[in-house]
């Protein structure tokens, strides 16, 4: 997915949403829900049990359409907003985020196409709390730029069908739709497909096998002639640009929310432990200046995790705003700024994050590694979203910005590599 995004220079009728709730407000609204999210999530973590039911509460709240405009029954709330939100939601259970990743991608492409008809329609489903899973990445023999999965016009009709399997369907087991990167077979351009989830031709598996982050969904899915709706395929080149600075930002609240958690988790548990060891700095474990320092670290990740995500967030509300700019050279300047940092605040985040939830286990001891406690999921989690969009690459694009100034590839892809023998041909 390397396809050339060149900046929209059509100024669009409607004006982008900077923010029209108060925060505390609109978080107030989902706080008891995060709560009870948070009751049982060791359970779910260790028997492998779905979120369904919690996201179906945030549905109903209408969590789904937060960056909605409040004229077409959303929250209207910024992208910053979205992250403060999303961190409180990750420090309840970091796998909904994940889940829910790419539905507030969808709706982000969505709120920045042209005004119409077409856009009030999906404005409107999304505010009736429908959400949408992503279906991108294929494995296998797929070549490198490439889509296996394809979408072709159904013989004597006007509808499409989609025919193909993904693998990370993130959040497409609990979803109503399905954004799907596909190739039309009559045209030859990447498209994206809004595919219904719920219908014959899709089946979606539970069979994401990671250590971490198991309860996301992020399985397999396969169509087989699914049947695609003609105004429902978008074509890629129109897709929103800072799209994978947004994507990014996911993780990052993700990680910021994981450290917040495990600073609540290793506070308790250290301010509530009676026996200590006589080889110590204090009588009571909670007064241990070496202990009280490794939970001070870890607060402090906790604290600059959160701060990189907002910053960086900052940058992707530019990008949103200057989509409505009719000016190239702000969009770019935009959509350049909300990607370099990102990639940075994925390098800062996880050089934070994922130390941060190991070395709790230097303040409780061989009692904190109890399976009962689980405890070894703070890490588990935040060394898995840390593993997606490789923070190699991420370091190296930010490192060739700063020295050479190289625009950032804004839309990548995985795939099987031409061989020499290809690139000679």
């Amino acid at each position: 997915m390397t396809t050339a995004l060149t900046p929209n220079a059509v100024s669009r009728s409607a004006d982008p949403i900077k923010s029209e709730v108060d925060y505390e407000t609109l978080a107030a609204k989902f706080r008891p829900i995060f709560a009870d999210i948070a009751q049982a999530v060791v359970e779910r973590e260790r028997d492998h049990v779905l979120p369904f039911q919690q996201i179906d509460a945030l549905k109903k709240a209408g969590f789904g359409a937060v960056r909605v405009p409040t004229t077409h029954g959303g929250s209207g709330a910024s992208i910053p907003q979205l992250i403060r939100l999303l961190v409180e939601l990750s420090s309840a259970d970091s796998n909904i985020t994940q889940a829910l990743r790419g539905h507030f991608a969808f709706v982000e492409d969505r709120l920045v196409a042209d005004p119409g008809p077409e856009r009030d329609t999906w404005l409107r489903r999304f505010a009736e709390g429908q959400l949408v899973g992503n279906a991108w990445t294929e494995i296998g023999d797929v070549a490198l730029g490439e889509a296996n999965t394809k979408v072709s016009p159904a013989p004597d009709s006007d509808h499409f069908l989609a025919n193909g399997a993904k693998f990370y369907s993130t959040g497409s087991i609990f979803a109503d739709w399905i954004d799907l990167y596909s190739q039309r077979t009559d045209t030859g351009a990447f498209v994206i497909a809004a595919v219904e989830a719920r219908q014959p031709g899709v089946t979606h598996s539970d069979d994401w096998n990671g250590f971490g982050q198991q309860t996301t969904g992020s399985g397999s899915s396969v169509y087989e002639n699914a049947i695609v709706q003609p105004e429902n395929i978008f074509d890629f080149s129109t897709r929103f640009k800072y799209q994978t600075a947004f994507y990014q930002l996911f993780h990052l609240a993700t990680l910021a929310g994981i450290a917040k958690a495990a600073t609540t988790e290793i506070s308790r548990r250290v301010a509530s432990r009676s026996r200590t060891f006589s080889h110590g700095n204090a009588p009571r474990y909670a007064q241990d200046s070496q202990i009280q320092q490794v939970v001070g670290e870890v607060s402090s990740a906790a604290f600059a995790a959160e701060a990189v995500a907002l910053h960086a967030a900052q940058s992707s509300q530019w990008a949103y705003e200057a989509a409505f700019s009719g000016s190239p050279e702000e969009e770019k300047a935009a959509n350049i700024a909300a990607e370099i940092d990102s990639g940075r605040g994925q390098v800062a985040s996880i050089g934070l994050v994922v130390p941060a939830t190991a070395k709790i286990f230097d303040a409780l001891g061989a009692s904190g590694v109890s399976r009962d406690l689980d405890l070894d999921r703070f890490w588990r989690n935040a060394r898995t979203v840390a593993s997606h969009n490789p923070v190699v690459f991420k370091s190296k694009v930010v490192g060739d910005y700063e020295i050479n100034g190289t625009e950032p590839i804004y839309v990548w892809a995985i795939g099987t590599a031409p061989t020499e023998k290809d690139v000679q041909a």
